[in-house]
């Protein structure tokens, strides 16, 4: 993808807020199509911000005033309980004509705070959320192809510009992204179950195991399902305490209905004069994740 007319990238110049794997890697992916010019590094890890720098993903460490100053597009990569207090040092540094966006894993309560916090300049701020990551952290995970045919979806305001709009469009799919365009309320609603939620129960059941009186045994037995099933548990706890602290009534309400699922297969399991009735259950939930996994890798 080219970047303007006369030569310049898209992102003059672009300023991480948090240089791990989400923001290295956003960094790099831009990098690596050449439309990032000078990449600043904001953070509040002088360690974690130098191997970023020896990594080549950042240009200069900088404080948030120099990024809001200079820099053209601001990219949030920091816990969601991180935001508040970033977006109020932001409120009174923002150029006009600086664009900033996130990649928080739930957007209701990020929308939220950009229309509380930077008033009027809330429009200069699009809510967004890559579907993409890794157990793995920090800037030695940043890998540029990681947006690389993953879905992005944004959450514009009602008086987004379109100018930003299309601006931000064009910078995600530089990365190789494909952008989907939702309200906050929706997002949260389908994220929670397809995401937090399964998060939740990975760590539930890893939380089961570890406190079994015989866990080295059942770890020492483990196989690949397990492996599978627990991988996501190994996420940034930080990161995920504050995922589902801010999505809590959708996440509820997911845990609710999953709930119901599983007490109706307990009663299938229990029940010893069907034995037919377990294996329907199992078949449409098997028929079902063949279906999803032959439509997930379709182009």
């Amino acid at each position: 993808m080219n970047g303007d007319p006369g030569g310049q990238p898209l992102v003059p110049v672009l300023a991480i807020v948090g240089t791990g794997l989400i923001g290295g890697s956003f960094a790099a992916a831009l990098r690596r199509v050449g439309q990032a010019g000078r990449v600043l590094g904001v953070g509040r890890n002088p360690a974690s911000l130098q191997r970023a720098r020896s990594l080549g993903l950042i240009d200069d460490v900088a404080s948030l005033a120099q990024a809001a100053a200079e820099a053209d597009l601001i990219f949030l990569a920091t816990p969601v309980g991180a935001m508040a207090p970033i977006l109020r040092d932001l409120a009174s540094l923002l150029r006009p004509d600086t664009l900033v966006t996130d990649a928080g894993s739930t957007k209701a309560d990020v929308a939220r705070l950009a229309q509380e916090i930077l008033g009027e300049r809330h429009a200069q701020f699009i809510p967004g959320h890559p579907i993409a990551g890794s157990e793995m952290a920090g800037p030695e995970a940043a890998d540029p192809m990681l947006y690389h045919g993953r879905k992005v979806v944004l959450t514009p305001f009602d008086d987004t510009p379109g100018v930003l709009q299309h601006r931000l469009i064009r910078v995600w799919e530089a990365c190789g992204a494909r952008v989907s365009l939702m309200t906050p309320e929706a997002h949260d609603r389908a994220l929670a179950a397809v995401s937090h939620v399964p998060h939740f129960l990975a760590a539930a059941y890893m939380t089961q195991v570890i406190r079994a009186d015989d866990a080295d045994t059942r770890l020492n037995l483990a196989g690949t399902g397990f492996r599978d099933f627990t991988r996501i548990a190994a996420g940034s706890a930080e990161v995920w305490r504050d995922i589902f602290l801010s999505n809590r009534a959708a996440v509820l309400r997911e845990l609710d209905d999953f709930d119901q699922a599983l007490q109706l297969l307990r009663a299938a399991l229990e029940g010893d004069t069907d034995p037919a009735a377990l294996e329907t259950l199992l078949e449409q939930a098997a028929l079902a994740r063949r279906f999803w996994g032959g439509r997930s890798q379709m182009p």
